[in-house]
């Protein structure tokens, strides 16, 4: 009996050696590899934001999210009879797609219309161009568009229209979607251009 401890001792060393390994194998591939990069907490996690949207493009074509976030992406819902806050934010989102470019970096900035009363196709289309000739306009039917917003947990709310010039309230969270990942991570009004390259970068450089 006692010749048979040293074959038990190494067998027991095995497993647990073969444990262990198999434990590292696993955890790596449950492991963030944008963990470095985020700054931002998600209650339930950044799964719970996202996913498929059908909406128009500036030629009035049905695409999906699958034709247009096919780069790194960062979207932004807002409306394009907005007066201060969606020009100031998208412009900074185009400052910052710029640096990135400047970089290297391919970034798609995105524009959704939650105005679909008053954005047709060719509106957001010049709006978007006309901030970053690489930008995405997005609009679609009332439908449409509110899908779009609650994939993305965004919130908006038209005051009562009495004449064409009427508000609408909204979020103005800007979202990035890497291809293969979904959304990854937010920004909010405050960040500046360079912080949203920066952060944006980390992403594009651990994908």
């Amino acid at each position: 009996m006692k010749r048979l401890i040293p074959f038990v001792a190494v067998a027991v060393v095995v497993a647990l050696v073969g444990g262990i390994w198999l434990a590292t194998l696993v955890g790596r591939s449950d492991e963030d590899q944008f963990a470095s990069c985020r700054t931002s907490k998600i209650a339930g996690g950044a799964s719970q934001i996202g996913g498929p949207f059908e909406l128009l493009n500036a030629k009035g074509e049905t695409v999906t999210d699958k034709d247009v976030l096919t780069a790194p992406s960062l979207i932004y819902f807002g409306y394009t009879f907005c007066p201060d806050v969606c020009p100031l934010d998208n412009a900074r989102n185009a400052e910052a797609i710029d640096l990135l470019e400047e970089r290297g970096q391919m970034v798609t900035p995105v524009f959704i219309s939650i105005d679909p009363a008053r954005d047709t196709p060719e509106i957001v289309g010049d709006f978007a161009f006309n901030l970053h000739e690489r930008m995405i306009g997005l609009t679609g039917s009332a439908e449409q568009v509110k899908a779009a917003s609650q994939t993305y947990k965004t919130y908006y709310k038209a005051h009562d229209a009495e004449d064409e010039f009427y508000l609408v309230d909204h979020s103005t969270f800007s979202y990035l979607v890497m291809p293969g990942h979904g959304f990854v991570e937010f920004f909010r009004r405050d960040t500046s251009p360079k912080d949203i390259a920066d952060r944006i970068g980390c992403f594009v450089d651990n994908q």
